[in-house]
């Protein structure tokens, strides 16, 4: 498998004239064309063409002194549910596959070709975003980079946003958040993903899941190259702040959040814990009732279930059959909920958000497993459904209860060389996504200090 490229290494060798955008694009849409590779099941649409001109457009404005960002010149991806001028965003379905073609860019996708990255492709999902999973049956499923002769899962539903990155076919790739979706992905295939408060990013442009849960979220090798994705696409420009875990006091939560843990998963997360600790950090165990509150909260679909079904109600009514019927099923949980009920939800979010906030404000965040599973066999879940609905509410348990909060969390790599990929979050109180970004790339040069 190609080693997937930090962002950061990708960049130093651009500003030392040791590469160019030209060559470093020609790479990537190498991988993505080699026909022993993901790259057929990774994307849904690969931008050659389009991403030759912007490479050799960025080593000419290179050449004149001009770096628009430190994402010039850099091969990224966005997930299939963005606009791209001049492209049909099919998020993963066949039956958007006729729509018209986006008259703009979204948001996202703007803000990343004025700072100077390079388009390569549009990556695959699970179905219109509603999964934890990634599999599509219309697509196929990209197979995560571990064990790949044993075609494991690769989490969703950003996919394809996971392995194009895991297999060096871009830097970093754009995708979304709504339960999970950029960092259950990042877990499983050994990457860093972040998903940050929600309105700190653009959402425009961009076919919804649940537009009260959203997040635009980033995946990349480390946290460098997240951070430096927000910075561009968040267009916050204030620099690096400096953290040391000897000045950090964290939650470790023993509600909810820990509960099943595979083996596996439970002896690499009390590993990364003390290893945290005896790097100065204070983790404070702490009950958070109100953690076991959210599967009532959400017992009737929640904001995902209402708010797709608005959206989809009369796509589905034309063209219903072309659906996944995973997913189909999922969303027409909503066809039932009733004004009176969403707002209901709506206020219920609002006193648990408040409650929670108390609890956890005093800390600087709070640590948890991404997800209390290694990545299954793809096999297994396309050929049980029970397993399949099992295996996905603990995927999206423990990030999800991020989004509800509306905070921000970011999954890091926690496992040694070799071991199954296992995912170590840290997650924050809206708003705190700089502090967040801090700690963690603390924690991060810790972890890699003491890896086995």
């Amino acid at each position: 498998m190609p080693a997937a490229i930090s962002l950061e290494a990708a960049r130093a060798d651009l500003a030392a004239g040791r590469t160019t955008s030209a060559a470093l694009t020609a790479s990537a849409l190498q991988r993505i064309a080699d026909p022993a590779g993901e790259g057929t099941r990774t994307f849904t649409r690969v931008l050659a063409d389009r991403a030759q001109h912007l490479a050799r457009a960025s080593d000419s404005l290179r050449e004149a002194g001009v770096v628009r960002s430190p994402l010039e010149g850099l091969p990224v991806s966005v997930k299939d549910l963005f606009d791209v001028a001049g492209e049909t965003a099919t998020a993963g379905s066949v039956v958007l596959r006729d729509a018209p073609p986006a008259a703009h860019d979204a948001e996202a996708v703007r803000r990343l070709l004025a700072a100077g990255a390079v388009l390569v492709g549009k990556t695959n999902m699970t179905e219109f975003a509603y999964s934890g999973l990634g599999l599509n049956p219309h697509y196929g499923t990209p197979a995560n980079p571990w064990q790949r002769g044993e075609r494991r899962i690769p989490g969703g539903s950003s996919s394809g946003a996971a392995v194009a990155v895991a297999d060096g076919m871009c830097v970093a790739s754009v995708g979304s958040d709504t339960g999970g979706s950029a960092r259950i992905p990042a877990a499983l295939c050994g990457l860093t993903g972040f998903k940050p408060t929600a309105r700190r990013m653009p959402g425009t442009g961009l076919v919804p899941l649940s537009h009260s849960l959203d997040a635009v979220g980033v995946m990349a090798l480390d946290v460098a190259g997240c951070v430096a994705m927000d910075a561009v696409l968040s267009g916050v420009s204030e620099a690096p702040r400096t953290q040391h875990l000897r000045q950090a006091r964290f939650a470790v939560p023993t509600t909810l959040v820990q509960d099943g843990m595979d083996a596996h998963v439970a002896a690499t997360f009390q590993r990364a814990l003390q290893r945290l600790s005896a790097a100065g950090a204070q983790l404070v165990e702490l009950a958070v009732p109100e953690f076991d509150e959210l599967a009532a909260i959400n017992a009737a679909g929640g904001f995902s279930a209402a708010e797709s079904w608005a959206w989809h109600a009369e796509l589905i009514e034309r063209s219903g059959s072309g659906y996944d019927p995973r997913v189909l099923s999922r969303i027409l949980r909503g066809k039932d909920f009733t004004a009176r009920a969403y707002l209901v939800l709506q206020a219920q979010r609002a006193d648990w958000q408040r409650r929670v906030a108390a609890r956890l404000g005093e800390f600087d965040g709070w640590l948890m497993p991404t997800v209390p599973l290694v990545a299954p066999r793809i096999e297994a879940l396309e050929a049980d459904e029970a397993q399949y609905v099992a295996v996905n509410a603990a995927m999206l348990r423990n990030p999800s209860i991020v989004n509800f909060m509306d905070g921000c969390a970011i999954s890091l790599p926690c496992h040694a060389a070799g071991e199954a990929p296992v995912g170590l979050s840290l997650a924050g109180l809206p708003m705190r996504d700089a502090a967040l970004l801090a700690w963690a790339a603390d924690i991060e040069r810790t972890l890699r200090a003491t890896a086995d």
